[in-house]
């Protein structure tokens, strides 16, 4: 097997040179053809010409997006689809024997013409062949741009990581960070979005996104961070630009507009609601069509008291989009202000039919109905209203329901309440015609005139009101109207509702329950009524007798057969679109309400449909059905992996439920470049919430994907919809007719963003053959595992080539139609065995600098390592704590402690009674004397939420979380300590109120519902003070050298520390920091930068606990933390013990009581939580071992994949090491010398490419104490060769860039001068003269 380090070229020719050489040898070749398939013609097998073959080496997946194929690029197109039948015949003809590169470049030509299931199996068959596929960027990036297209987010950013590692120079990296800044802004990582996004925004590469747009992302990150003036400065200067496309415009001030009437940081109310109402006209101004933008400008009105002008921005916006929860709920409240209760009634009903889990809507129908006197209706809407996941103030609502329930409970207040109704029961609500006067749309069925806007004067006589649902006589049902689609549907599941059969269109001349009471005032006031009054009575009465006669005919028809709903119940995965082309998409009733940019849009295919990752629905397992035979050259092809009957909007699943037969009949759904940004970026609120969190990530729909007008909106991991606060987004599947069989969706409970929007029907799951009923079962939970496919076999392939699939949702082998055998593998909750696993995520042998260069050498790029093996047993997960204990000096400078400590076996160690040993004088440390000595000193500041110290629970206390937020602050060492000792004195208080009033809890052990009681009521806010430098001699003199008294290899200073021969400061690690606590205040998950080892010593008075899990299991709890969307390496996680537990992951869990010395070795995972009030001290440090030096270069490269700055510099370290330590342990030697020899080669590459350039470098030697330098953009070491800018060099300021992010800023370094810091002499005699030294007689170092 050859190696594919090659170049797109030479992996073109050799595909090219097996081409022609099958065309040329027409004699031999063609006889054996002949023999063997007498049918076939010439044109079964054609042909490359020479000239042909040499346009072809210049194709791969950099094109992707670039190739216009739609417009002016037909030549290529056909070149492309000749290209794929000439490989297609030659993979036949050579029974899949071919070169691995030929697969590779089936890939690319796949994905240029948007046959993504075909490019994902060719490029699935070139990764199973090719044992060095990480060397290929481009195959890398195509599979990336694959994955990107199905939503499945985790391996796509897997594979663009990978490329950017192997070549951070390469051609398409601004198109990488692009789709990595939606990607983790979907996934709710602002941080790495941020990035991203700025890392595009400096590359001056040719792009699909303007450089509007990004600047838009990037502003909009800013406010979802709540970073709200970093976020007003982008919007304004984003707006100052020149030529700012009108979509552009328009959602910035949308977001402005939104933003200045939701944030109180930006000023008083009535100037932020005038600026507010500014932004949002201008925007409709921009775009006039934006139903977003009208419903931001109704909540505006509505704020203010302009309740017409809110109604009309209401209808504005029902008119202009697709209606939505939210714009409904407002409705309903602006009736409900307006003494309207029927109006808003039926507005809630709309809302909650739109969108079940709309907590909103549930609380403001509970509090009309209320209001109303009929607390049963409340009740339950009340009810509905806890169901959701949204729900933020459950514990408030649940008392009101306690309240409620009591009230009934009470004859006299239930009898009372049972006299008279003012509202239907909510059951009855729930199948209420909903008259149409609000619902029609422009375009829509109904063309009955719109009077919605007219004012209408009620009979009651309490002066204007709102006007009604219907006009005088009422319209026509609009089946356009989402909440008429859904009429037979239920609001959810475990609901107490009746439910109620598909109602019929409702006839124009129904009388809603309002004109219903306005003919009973009328006929009351019969005597007094005025002409037109009694004109009015005479038309409502003759309505109301044929409604009852209608009625009546319907209920004996009813009796007899069941009407069939006209629409479908919600929408299905790739059902065909509407008939009527103004009838908008909705989505589906299952969706969860307003997760905080959990869900981005559905990723719109070649043809603008949705291409989501299919969920498994276990239910159509047993109807297997084969789908057609493929036909024409490609059917037959062993690389193939076909959906059944090509539809390729979907990836190759048995489980796949495609409506195959209605693949060729959809229209294409054109987006053009400002229709993107105007339907995917639009910000959303929910009814009452404060702040939009807008995913807007569509706003590359034209242009991320493919070229030309049919652009593809950037996909969501679950094909969803974007929706923030639980407004609906404007880029939707089309939507239509129904599965077949019309059965629910099933979504996966366990990661929605890597499951499908909906999987109903049955679509051809199985091959023909003797594997025909074979079947795969799973539950929906294991829908992000990793699963092997099964590539098909043909009579004429090798059973051995069944290529591993690295999908990460569901992924199960869809054999070939006119396959006669096949092999599938089940879903399992854990990758199989080795040969079927995903290679993409297997761990390629050990990363240790014997096959890892840290120094962008072509290698294997870094993987997260498995579960070390075998599994422990149940009784051995909670292992107890080293724990050593001093009596007296010579116990602490004892040698074999040292050895203890640093033993990997040994991940954490505890030295008890240390202080006391070495006669430490902790006090030095006391809150008491740091006010004394530096009161104004800095203290940054964490607020958290107080928690029992092996559980996190979310704000609201209702359920376990492992994200665990801190909002951060800054105040004094003087004022930290007023509020550490008030909160003293707070808690004291506390005790001596419980002993007076003896509670269960001080006297009797609490009951376990006493204690779920408090958990799930709101947590109590806490301050930490954490990060408190104490680093400055001058002014910690005395606590620094109290510390000198430490053993030398606990010291923050010594010779065998590698940390004190870095040469210049990194706070935190080779200096001591502080921290002043409250009882649960918390220092998150994590490891210490670059796997370094850490002391801390516990001050007191008060005790600390401690978590701890060895080093070998990061990559577990790196895989948990992927789960729940949280960064591992930068995220705020507290891990759920059970989840860990169960997954067979090992926790030493302990108490660090004062004056104890807390030993972390290295890479140990490790979070603590203070159980009193208590100050600690910390620092790093480097044993002089090969064991740390591995594991923090394993970590520098991780760190370099996972795009986060490393604090430790390591190859700058690696020098000064070479430079000042002698090394006897041959391995460690071994390491650093690897790492100056691979400095050197790539000190000396870059110095010949600037001469060949023409560029001379201009040395400017290291002074004293001067820090290692990274690159300004992508925060990189920069060893050496630094690149800095001309203009800022003449000011002296070093604004230093790695090459690759100076060659995107400027491809010829114009602007460039290279410093060169030690001349290459230099470094080879540093190179020279380090040489393994003889070992030392003493064990310790």
């Amino acid at each position: 097997m050859q190696s594919c380090g090659v170049s797109v070229a030479v992996a073109a020719c050799a595909a090219a040179r097996s081409l022609g050489s099958a065309s040329s040898s027409s004699g031999d070749e063609g006889k054996k053809m002949a023999a063997g398939k007498a049918s076939e013609t010439e044109e079964d097998f054609p042909t490359l010409t020479a000239q042909e073959r040499d346009s072809l080496a210049g194709i791969d997946s950099s094109l992707f997006g670039f190739q216009k194929l739609h417009e002016d690029g037909a030549r290529t197109k056909a070149l492309l689809m000749k290209a794929v039948r000439c490989y297609d015949s030659l993979i036949l003809k050579a029974e899949g024997k071919v070169e691995p590169e030929l697969f590779c470049q089936l890939g690319h030509f796949n994905l240029l013409l948007e046959d993504y299931p075909k490019a994902l199996s060719a490029y699935q068959r070139y990764y199973s062949l090719q044992s060095d596929y990480w060397k290929n960027a481009a195959f890398l990036y195509g599979l990336g741009m694959v994955y990107f297209h199905y939503n499945a987010f985790q391996w796509a950013i897997k594979a663009f990581q990978e490329v950017l590692y192997i070549d951070p120079g390469f051609s398409r990296a601004k198109e990488i960070h692009l789709r990595l800044g939606l990607m983790f802004k979907v996934n709710t990582d602002y941080e790495s979005s941020l990035k991203h996004f700025q890392l595009a925004l400096i590359d001056s590469n040719p792009c699909t996104l303007s450089k509007a747009e990004i600047q838009f992302h990037i502003a909009h990150l800013y406010e979802i961070q709540k970073r709200y003036r970093a976020a007003k400065e982008a919007y304004e200067s984003l707006l100052q630009a020149e030529d700012l496309p009108a979509q552009v415009k328009a959602t910035t001030l949308q977001q402005l507009g939104w933003m200045h009437h939701t944030v109180e940081q930006l000023g008083d109310r009535a100037s932020r609601d005038s600026y507010a109402i500014q932004c949002l006209q201008k925007s409709l101004e921009a775009d006039p069509n934006s139903g977003q933008s009208w419903y931001f400008l109704g909540r505006c009105y509505s704020s203010i008291g302009k309740v017409q002008d809110a109604f009309i921005s209401y209808r504005q916006s029902i008119d202009k989009s697709e209606a939505s929860a939210d714009t409904w709920c407002s409705i309903g409240v602006l009736y409900q202000q307006q003494n309207q209760p029927m109006d808003a009634l039926q507005a809630y009903i709309c809302a909650v039919q739109l969108d079940h889990s709309h907590s909103a809507a549930w609380m403001d129908l509970g509090t009309l109905y209320e209001s109303c006197n009929q607390p049963h209706d409340a009740i339950k809407c009340y009810i509905n209203a806890t169901r959701s996941k949204g729900c933020t103030n459950t514990t408030a609502l649940t008392h009101r329901i306690k309240c409620l329930q009591a009230q009934l409970s009470n004859p006299q207040l239930s009898s009372l309440q049972g006299k008279s109704k003012m509202l239907p029961l909510i059951e009855e609500a729930w199948s209420l015609p909903i008259p149409a006067e609000l619902t029609s749309r422009q375009g829509g069925l109904s063309s009955a005139p719109q009077q919605a806007c007219k004012p209408n004067h009620s009979a009651e006589g309490g002066g204007p009101s709102l006007p009604p649902h219907v006009g005088p006589l009422g319209q026509a049902e609009d089946p356009s109207c989402p909440a008429k689609r859904r009429r037979a549907s239920s609001p959810g599941k475990g609901d107490s509702w009746v439910s109620n059969p598909p109602q019929q269109p409702v006839p124009n001349w129904y009388l809603s329950p309002q004109k219903l009471q306005v003919l009973e005032q009328l006929r009351s006031n019969r005597a007094s009524l005025k002409p037109p009054q009694l004109q009015m009575l005479g038309q409502l009465e003759a309505q109301l007798t044929m409604m009852q006669q209608h009625q009546h005919q319907m209920r004996q028809n009813a009796s007899g057969s069941q009407v069939r709903p006209s629409l479908p119940n919600g929408p299905t995965t790739n059902s065909l679109p509407s008939p009527n082309p103004s009838l908008r998409p909705h989505l589906g009733p299952q969706r969860p309400l307003c997760p905080p940019l959990a869900n981005g849009p559905v990723g719109l295919g070649p043809h603008g449909h949705s291409d989501p990752l299919p969920a498994v629905d276990s239910s159509n397992r047993s109807n297997n059905q084969s789908g057609p035979a493929a036909t024409g050259p490609n059917g037959d092809v062993p690389y193939l992996q076909p959906a059944g009957s090509g539809d390729a909007a979907l990836l190759p699943h048995t489980c796949t439920s495609a409506q195959t037969q209605d693949a060729t009949l959809r229209p294409a759904l054109h987006l053009n470049s400002s229709q993107g940004l105007q339907k995917g970026c639009v910000p959303h609120a929910l009814g009452s919430s404060n702040s939009n969190t807008a995913a807007a990530i569509a706003t590359a729909a034209a242009s991320l994907g493919n070229g030309g007008p049919e652009g593809k909106t950037p996909p969501s991991a679950d094909g969803k919809t974007t929706q923030e606060d639980g407004l609906t987004n404007h880029v939707h599947s089309e939507d239509g007719k129904g599965a077949e069989g019309g059965e629910k969706p099933s979504l996966s409970a366990d990661n929605p963003r890597l499951s499908a929007l909906l999987a109903g029907g049955k679509g051809p799951e199985g091959g023909e053959g003797p594997s025909q009923g074979t079947s795969s079962t799973t539950s929906d939970k294991k829908v992000n595992n990793i699963h092997p496919a099964a590539l098909p076999s043909t009579p004429h392939a090798q059973g051995s080539s069944a290529a591993s699939s690295p999908i990460s949702a569901i992924s199960t082998a869809t054999p070939s139609p006119k396959s006669s055998e096949h092999t599938q593998s089940p879903l399992k909750a854990e990758p199989p065995a080795v040969t079927n696993v995903l290679k993409a995520c297997r761990n390629l042998g050990r990363n240790g600098l014997s096959n890892s260069s840290i120094l962008l050498d072509k290698c294997p790029p870094p993987r997260l390592p498995p579960p070390p093996s075998p599994v422990l047993p149940k009784d051995k997960l909670n292992p107890p704590t080293p724990s050593i204990y001093l009596e007296n000096k010579r116990d602490a400078f004892f040698p074999p402690l040292h050895q203890f400590c640093t033993n990997p076996s040994n991940p954490v160690t505890v030295i008890r009674g240390l202080a006391g040993a070495l006669k430490l004088d902790l006090g030095l440390f006391s809150t008491k004397t740091l006010v004394e000595a530096n009161p104004e000193h800095l203290v940054e500041v964490w607020t958290q939420l107080s928690q029992p110290a092996d559980e996190n629970w979310d704000p609201a206390g209702t359920k376990k979380m492992w994200r665990c937020e801190s909002a951060r602050a800054h105040t004094t060492i003087a004022k930290y300590a007023q509020y550490q000792a008030a909160s003293f004195q707070e808690s004291l208080r506390e005790e001596n109120e419980k002993k007076a009033l003896k509670e269960p809890s001080d006297t009797e052990p609490a009951s376990a519902e006493s204690v779920a009681r408090k958990r799930r009521g709101p947590l109590k806010h806490i301050k930490f003070g954490t990060n408190i430098d104490v680093s400055d001699e001058r002014k910690w003199k005395q606590q620094l050298q109290e510390l000198s008294k430490l053993p030398a290899f606990a010291r923050v200073v010594s010779a065998g520390n590698l940390l004190s021969h870095v040469g210049h400061t990194i706070l935190g690690m080779n200096t001591v920091q502080l921290y002043m606590k409250v009882p649960g205040s918390r220092i998150a998950g994590h490891q210490e930068h670059n796997n370094f080892c850490a002391v801390n010593i516990n001050i007191g008075p008060g005790d600390c606990e401690w978590f701890a899990v060895p080093e070998p299991y990061w990559g577990v709890m790196s895989n948990f933390c992927e789960k729940n969307n949280i960064n591992f390496l930068m995220g705020s996680w507290w891990p759920n013990l059970e989840d860990l537990y169960e997954a067979d992951v090992p926790v030493y869990r302990f108490i660090q009581r004062p004056g104890d010395l807390v030993w972390l070795n290295t890479g140990t995972v490790h979070w603590v939580q203070a159980i009193g009030w208590c100050n600690n001290i910390a620092w790093n440090v480097g044993p002089l071992t090969a064991h740390q030096y591995k594991l923090a270069v394993e970590r520098y490269e991780w760190n370099k994949l996972q795009s986060v700055k490393s604090m430790v510099p390591m190859v700058h370290l690696s020098w000064n090491m070479a430079r000042n330590i002698k090394v006897s342990d041959h391995k460690l030697f071994e390491m650093i010398k690897y790492c100056l020899l691979r400095t050197l080669k790539q000190c000396q590459w870059v110095k010949e490419a600037l001469a060949t350039a023409g560029k001379e470098t201009v040395l400017r030697p290291r002074t004293r104490d001067e820090p290692a330098h990274y690159c300004t953009i992508c925060e990189v070491e920069v060893f050496n060769l630094l690149f800095v800018r001309r203009e800022l060099l003449s000011k002296k300021q070093y604004v230093v860039h790695c090459q690759d992010c100076a060659r995107k800023g400027s491809a010829t370094l114009d602007n460039f001068v290279v410093l060169e810091q030690h001349r290459m002499d230099d470094m080879m005699q540093v190179y020279d003269q380090f040489t393994l030294a003889p070992p030392l007689h003493s064990s310790s170092s």
